[in-house]
């Protein structure tokens, strides 16, 4: 009766999660006339008409492509700079670590609607408005807390005899950072490295503020400005959701072995 139980909770907790997705996917494969229409809840006649209708709009591939750019330039931004910075408040003698921690995290807390008025002021006057590099600094600022309090605790796991042998042994701190720290530190990196990407891959504020045309337009923007002014497309909207979810779905994929050592085991296994 515990099994039974016990598959009977998975099943309805990953029906749960999943429910919104596999709404999505049946939303995008029903035709116009049948969008509206419950029952039946499954397509009677199912078509891939909005996944091509997206397809073929030569601004929505350039939108991916600028959400693309924009988050594997934070993600990678974020973990250069977040790596460095854990890796000095981990390992070396600084002074007031928890309070430089503490303030770090203090930037995360700002509710996004609260800076995103004078960030705007700050970007136009740099002349910066509707480009991704307004974006990419945007995105670095508010995600290098996360990085950084993820990876500091992740170098911290790591024995300081390993540190001390290679200082004696004549290594640089950088030295020590790059061929010892790093490798030993790899899930939590790549853990890191995910929740930036996502995070960066969804935002929608800072895009729908900072930007007004397709040369910069980010995948969410572009999906919420779908609807027109005497109907919404229904199945273009879930077609557009499917196509833009895959490539996350396929990166936790190809990553999860790292991600469930990172968020389990920390940077190295007992």
């Amino acid at each position: 009766m515990k099994k039974v139980f016990f598959y009977l909770s998975l099943i309805l907790v990953l029906l749960y999660c999943s429910g919104p997705v596999l709404w999505q996917i049946i939303t995008s494969l029903k035709p116009d006339s049948e969008l509206t229409i419950i029952p039946p809840l499954l397509p009677l006649r199912p078509t891939a008409a909005h996944y091509l209708t997206i397809i073929k709009q030569q601004a929505f591939l350039k939108i991916m492509f600028n959400s693309a750019a924009v988050a594997t330039s934070t993600t990678m931004l974020s973990i250069v700079i977040g790596s460095l910075a854990a890796f000095g408040l981990a390992k070396l003698r600084v002074r007031y670590k928890s309070f430089i921690l503490g303030f770090i995290l203090s930037v995360s807390m700002f509710p996004p609607i609260a800076t995103v008025s004078p960030l705007y002021i700050i970007i136009r006057s740099l002349g910066l408005r509707d480009t991704l590099t307004a974006l990419i600094i945007t995105y670095t600022t508010f995600s290098l807390p996360l990085s950084i309090w993820i990876l500091t605790n992740f170098f911290r796991e790591i024995p300081d005899e390993i540190y001390l042998a290679a200082k004696v042994d004549g290594c640089s701190p950088f030295q020590i950072f790059h061929r010892i720290m790093l490798p030993l530190a790899l899930p939590g990196i790549f853990t890191a490295a995910i929740l930036v990407f996502i995070f960066s891959w969804n935002e929608f504020l800072f895009a729908l503020t900072f930007t007004s045309t397709s040369a910069a337009r980010t995948i969410p923007v572009a999906i919420a400005l779908f609807p027109g002014m005497h109907e919404i497309p229904w199945g273009d909207i879930a077609a557009a959701s499917i196509i833009v979810t895959v490539p996350l779905i396929l990166m936790v994929f190809a990553f999860q072995k790292r991600i469930i050592e990172g968020l389990t085991s920390g940077a190295i296994k007992g």
